[in-house]
């Protein structure tokens, strides 16, 4: 949604001097007029006090008191008006200067605020296209993944059917056996950097081991699963590049691994992301579609960290719970209740 218009040239027209100390003549027309009074009753005081007949000893003693009053209380108070007027004066200027410097610093926040926004607008862009990008190397991958499997079938078939030659004896397969009993078992590693996906669009070393984890029937599952939530929560602008989970103890994971539910695994739920919380825990009540697929990854990482945690080390359980698929299921799972 576009923003208000903003004319990026009103940041920088900023009086010149404003945040200077700011020059102010030494006497001003206020004190002009006070040196004026004080001079016309200094005056007035002198032809009273010398210009005029003097009367007896003790009244003229009172007079001189009286005198004196008369004449420094008025020019005090001549003073003190002066004063007042020229610090009222000083702080309208000062008003006006912080006036105009709120004003500058809210153009330059809305200015701030509207290129922040840009920015993040390309960002969620880039990372979209690049999800983009990873899920069609995906595709790909499974395609080639599944030709491949049909070939291979034609092959045994046809082995299967050629009569054997004399003198050997034909081994006896027992029919029913599936594809995956007679393929090597995944190696971990592979497993864990399958499930942080490919960095980039060129990070083939997270491609290959993406392949061979897709030839895992269980593997295949959990990682599809993945990213089908992966790919909705980034409709929110959830990415799980930009979480920053506080992290279990792999005994935690191991206790999780065995079944146990509750408070005594919360440590699990490390996301912290009020936003990202939010956003979940409100799709996940409000869209099917995203609550279905939830609860279907939770139960396939439930069931597939199951069996890893019966053979991995303590290194493989940290390592595994630092990829983009231990991290949406930290906060989904948060979001579910798993871990209250």
């Amino acid at each position: 949604m576009a923003g208000p218009s903003f004319d990026s040239n009103k940041a920088l027209n900023t009086p010149l001097g404003m945040y200077d100390r700011p020059s102010r003549p030494a006497i001003t027309g206020v004190e002009v007029v006070a040196i004026a009074l004080s001079v016309v009753w200094l005056a007035g005081a002198v032809v009273f006090l010398f210009v005029l007949p003097a009367g007896s000893g003790e009244i003229d003693g009172l007079r001189f008191i009286i005198t004196l009053l008369a004449v420094f209380l008025p020019v005090a108070m001549i003073w003190v008006a002066a004063t007042a007027a020229r610090a009222s004066r000083v702080m309208r200027e000062e008003s006006h200067r912080l006036q105009t410097a709120i004003d500058a610093i809210r153009q330059a926040q809305i200015a701030q605020q509207q290129r922040g926004a840009m920015q993040q607008d390309a960002s969620v862009a880039k990372k979209l296209e690049e999800i983009a990008e990873t899920a069609r190397k995906t595709e790909a991958a499974l395609a080639v993944f599944h030709s491949s499997r049909a070939v291979e079938a034609t092959r045994q078939v046809v082995q299967a059917a050629a009569p054997a030659p004399e003198g050997e004896d034909q081994g006896a397969l027992e029919l029913g056996t599936p594809a995956e009993a007679l393929s090597p078992p995944l190696p971990h590693a592979d497993f864990i950097r399958a499930l942080h996906f490919p960095e980039t669009a060129e990070d083939e070393e997270g491609f290959a081991a993406l392949r061979r984890a897709l030839k895992d029937r269980k593997a295949a599952q959990l990682i599809q699963a993945a990213q089908d939530v992966l790919t909705l929560l980034s409709q929110d602008g959830i990415y799980m590049d930009d979480l920053s989970p506080d992290r279990a103890r792999p005994e935690v994971w191991r206790q999780f691994a065995q079944g146990m539910r509750g408070r005594a695994v919360a440590a699990l739920g490390g996301v912290r992301d009020r936003s990202s919380l939010a956003l979940s825990a409100a799709r996940m009540k409000q869209d099917p579609i995203f609550r279905d697929a939830a609860h279907h990854f939770l139960r396939r990482f439930d069931q597939s960290f199951a069996e890893f945690a019966e053979e991995a080390s303590d290194a493989e359980i940290t390592a595994l719970s630092e990829t983009r698929t231990a991290r949406a299921f930290m906060l989904l799972g948060r979001v579910a209740g798993t871990f209250d």
